[in-house]
């Protein structure tokens, strides 16, 4: 199959079905959207993107902007799988991807010469601050763009997708206090960007409805690498009060968490409990059958693929009323938590 008609009379759908269906468009139903993309997978078909663009005015691309300090992001398996998700849908509709690393204090030009030269359609804005620049910047321009996340002190609408990361730590918390454990460490990413402001709320909000006291020296915040989690957890064992159970914000600190528990002599799960958060990513998986982390989980991949549809919509239909999307995490049990042997 080589053009649009002759994959159109394959499947026995008109051509306009099936553009709309590579296009991401929400009249089509998910099924026949599937089974459109997996007709032109097997067949080879790929939209004439200069076609497209001629024909549209369009430059049939998608930016990510990453700026120099937050370049480390590229290779976390997180950023990883979102820019998998998304590019399926960017190819499925016809979209390339460019990715640009700029610096910090360049970020702003970047953005106004990307919508001046007309080389991106619209941008995906990546790891929102809780008073992020960038969306009242690209409001201004008038650039189309979605957040993966949101920004809690904004108030105009934008198009954004996020995981609810309050109800799931909130969650958390609840289930390592319905397991006796009272001293909670928390182990959460930088409190200027919005998800970890909001897990940071979920656990506060769990210890103030079971009554239990706030303890600031349980409580850290830093960039979530492996190191940071072994040393928070050494840190926090040195207390008077030790944590019994420790809530991790991502999968990479907690295997640091893991490694100091076990430099302890201690038993993860036995002797002390910890919940992570996952992300069910695809190149760092939480054990087999049974999980290592008991986790909030939710699939940043699927996160991904509907953000880039959100995207692809909101050019397609620049007066639509923004889209928002809100993923709900599972609380999935593995084998990293337990009763807490202290309580009486």
């Amino acid at each position: 199959v080589t053009n649009l008609k002759t994959l159109s009379d394959h499947l026995g759908l008109s051509q306009a079905t099936v553009s709309r269906a590579l296009n991401g468009y929400p009249e089509v139903s998910e099924a026949t959207r599937h089974r459109v993309a997996a007709a032109a997978e097997k067949h080879s078909y790929r939209p004439n993107t200069r076609a497209k663009g001629l024909a549209t005015g369009r430059s049939m691309a998608i930016g990510h902007v990453i700026p120099v300090s937050a370049q480390h992001e590229m290779v976390n398996p997180v950023f990883g799988d979102f820019i998998a998700g998304a590019g399926e849908s960017y190819a499925a509709a016809g979209y390339d991807m460019v990715l640009s690393v700029v610096q910090d204090s360049q970020e702003e030009r970047v953005y106004r010469d990307m919508f001046a030269k007309g080389n991106v359609d619209g941008i995906v804005v990546h790891a929102p601050e809780m008073q992020d620049p960038r969306i009242a910047l690209l409001q201004g321009i008038g650039m189309p763009f979605a957040v993966h996340g949101r920004a809690s002190d904004i108030s105009t609408p934008y198009c954004w997708l996020d995981v609810n990361n309050k109800s799931a730590f909130q969650r958390a918390t609840d289930f390592l206090i319905d397991l006796g454990h009272r001293r909670i460490g928390l182990l959460n990413g930088l409190e200027t960007m919005d998800f970890a402001h909001r897990r940071r709320a979920g656990y506060l909000a769990a210890l103030h409805s079971r009554g239990i006291a706030v303890d600031p020296q349980l409580m850290r915040s830093e960039e979530m690498t492996e190191t940071y989690g072994y040393q928070a957890v050494r840190q926090m064992m040195e207390l008077p009060e030790p944590p019994s159970a420790y809530l991790v914000s991502s999968m990479i600190p907690a295997i640091g968490a893991r490694r100091a528990l076990h430099d302890a002599g201690l038993v993860m799960g036995r002797d002390v409990s910890v919940i992570t958060h996952d992300d069910d990513l695809s190149y760092l998986r939480n054990g087999d059958d049974v999980p290592l982390f008991t986790a909030t989980r939710s699939s940043v991949r699927e996160a991904g693929r509907q953000l880039a549809r959100i995207l692809i919509d909101q050019i397609s239909n620049p007066g639509k009323v923004p889209q928002t999307k809100l993923f709900e995490a599972e609380l999935t049990v593995g084998r990293s938590t337990g009763p807490n042997v202290g309580a009486r």
